[in-house]
């Protein structure tokens, strides 16, 4: 898919025990054209809720503003935050809407709510799923080698933190469309800590 979409970047998302991580790259590519190595592709929803995603830029945020909107309408009217899955849902109606002229962006959707925290995948077109852990766009490869190799149920927000940085890393290394630093969100019972981690070569 992310050949296919000319989909830039590496994102990862990872469910623990007690929470989820999100993390992103941050180099912004056109082709194998860099424009920028600041870019933001880890977005907060609301305090339980974040999302992380690979393709085009403009895309992402466009996709990021509609969840935020809507999450706000619905605490608003309900006087509670809507779940994971709900969200998740919605995006992926959204997304299959557009399939004649899909977002150019694979999305990450991550948050904890009543039911404990939840992870789910979705595609340019709203194919919906959900996993304990999952990588995104063009270093994907690489990325989930690491977290395949490393990921266990019983992982801890932290030890979830140190694996989404390790995988990113990996893929750092060898996609030439991957660069920057490193954006993480980790959502747990207590809200969503946002984090930017500066590259090095060096594993934590």
């Amino acid at each position: 898919m992310s050949e296919e979409y000319g989909i830039g970047a590496t994102a990862v998302g990872i469910k623990a025990k007690d929470g989820v991580v999100l993390a992103a790259e941050k180099r912004i590519t056109y082709g194998f054209y860099s424009l920028s190595s600041s870019g933001k592709k880890v977005y907060v929803v609301n305090d339980r809720l974040a999302l992380a995603s690979a393709g085009v830029i403009a895309d992402m945020q466009t996709i990021s503003k509609i969840l935020r909107v809507n999450s706000k309408m619905y605490e608003l009217e309900s006087r509670r935050k809507p779940s994971v899955a709900a969200m998740a849902k919605l995006l992926s109606v959204i997304m299959f809407n557009r399939r004649i002229m899909p977002f150019i962006a694979e999305v990450l959707v991550g948050g904890y709510d009543e039911e404990g925290p939840h992870i789910f995948v979705l595609d340019p077109v709203g194919s919906l799923i959900e996993d304990d852990y999952a990588a995104l766009g063009t270093g994907a490869k690489m990325a989930i080698s690491i977290l395949d190799a490393n990921y266990s149920k019983d992982i801890d927000v932290q030890g979830a933190r140190k694996l989404a940085v390790n995988a990113i890393r990996a893929a750092l290394e060898r996609d030439p469309v991957s660069g920057g630093g490193i954006d993480l969100a980790v959502v747990t019972a207590s809200g969503v800590a946002e984090e930017e981690v500066k590259v090095s070569t060096t594993m934590v």
